[in-house]
């Protein structure tokens, strides 16, 4: 059975790395896997990704930032998700719906129950079966993020709007133990990746048996 894997994390905590050693592992064990993100993954949310990191909109109010990220995420599970869980491919996504509990919920202040409504809405039932969450201080996430690339509208916010994404990220993860793999993204590469290893060999395990 196909499954679908999100990786999480704030600006800087390795989410490429991750996803790459996942598709490799995945692969190893015989099964077709699509990979794409959040928002995008399609022409139109990579149209909507780019109004919403782009700075041609700075002052977007949080409700259509809330918005977009579900139009989005609609197109991108009926065009592309949906039809790879179908064909037997395991898909691994950078960022999902937790992103948007955590950004815009715990950091915007969204009420949390408005983006269940739409969670709900658009997703029906599907929800991923692993997230892995990289954790790592603030800081630490924003100063690699700097290194990479010119910040985007996101990454522009205050250390207080981050803390309180990560906070949220932690808060989604006691709620849904069964569920996400918490991953200290604070560790050196070789670390991170032994820790992402020995998480989804164990899944993949347990997912085929014998």
């Amino acid at each position: 059975m196909p499954r679908f894997i999100t990786v999480e994390g704030i600006e800087g905590a390795g989410k490429t790395s991750c996803l790459d050693l996942l598709e490799q592992r995945i692969r190893q064990r015989g099964h077709e896997v699509l990979v794409t993100r959040e928002p995008g993954g399609t022409p139109l949310g990579e149209d909507l990704r780019q109004l919403l990191l782009g700075h041609r909109h700075d002052g977007m109010a949080d409700d259509t930032e809330l918005l977009l990220m579900f139009a989005a995420r609609a197109e991108h599970l009926h065009a592309k998700i949906e039809p790879a869980l179908v064909a037997g491919s395991w898909v691994l996504c950078d960022r999902f719906t937790d992103a948007t509990y955590a950004y815009q919920g715990y950091g915007r202040g969204i009420d949390l129950q408005r983006i269940a409504a739409l969670e709900t809405w658009v997703q029906g039932e599907r929800r991923p079966d692993l997230t892995l969450l990289l954790d790592l201080p603030v800081e630490v996430g924003l100063q690699r993020a700097g290194r990479r690339s010119t910040p985007d509208r996101f990454e522009r916010q205050a250390l207080t709007f981050f803390d309180r994404v990560r906070q949220g990220y932690l808060s989604l993860a006691a709620s849904a133990p069964g569920r996400f793999r918490v991953i200290d993204a604070g560790q050196s590469l070789d670390q991170v990746s032994r820790q992402v290893t020995a998480t989804i060999d164990a899944f993949l395990d347990s997912a085929d048996p014998g």
